[in-house]
């Protein structure tokens, strides 16, 4: 079993920035993942999408508030980024190359989002079996993130590092775990 806490840093150009922390826990056994974000602080200063009537598989997440996290496995071009919604909506895609042919991964057909709202804290919790996508027996590499949506509509990005001049949660070198 491998157990990792996790902060995420701001984008270093990125202004205006919320005050907020955002960290969280990340948990292997096997082909079992179970990831946890926690976003504290002012969450007002944050737009938090309201829970979905029915969950489901949705596109363009990232477009709001939305925590992300990146699996590959080392020395393979592909990977593979899961989108987890605070209202609980998700979607996760498999990517060929750097920012390639993405398309839903099919072998996922229903992530079970859990969300937990307090005024000064949410978190967002998943815990899946992955063994249709990913061997249970080697090492992964994973990048880790979240795009913060403001009430005056600008995005900040947070992530385990920024490697490149821009903010880039695909960027192989954000790829900094191996669980």
């Amino acid at each position: 079993m491998t157990e990792q806490a996790f902060t995420l840093r701001p984008f270093p150009a990125d202004c205006c920035l919320p005050a907020v922390a955002l960290g969280g826990r990340l948990w292997r056994q096997g082909s079992l993942l179970a990831i946890t974000f926690i976003l504290s602080g002012q969450l007002a200063d944050v737009v938090i999408p309201a829970p979905a009537p029915v969950p489901a598989r949705r596109w363009l997440l990232w477009e709001a508030t939305c925590s992300e996290f990146f699996l590959a496995r080392p020395g393979h071009d592909d990977y593979w980024e899961f989108n987890l919604s605070p209202s609980g909506d998700w979607n996760v895609f498999h990517l060929s190359g750097y920012r390639q042919g993405i398309q839903e991964e099919p072998a996922i057909t229903t992530l079970a989002v859990s969300v937990a709202r307090r005024p000064d804290q949410l978190s967002i919790s998943l815990q899946t079996d992955l063994a249709a996508i990913l061997p249970a027996d080697q090492p992964w590499d994973v990048a880790i993130s979240m795009v913060l949506l403001h009430p005056d509509g600008h995005a900040t990005f947070w992530a385990l590092t920024h490697p490149a001049p821009q903010p880039d949660f695909h960027h192989r070198a954000g790829f900094i775990l191996t669980i």
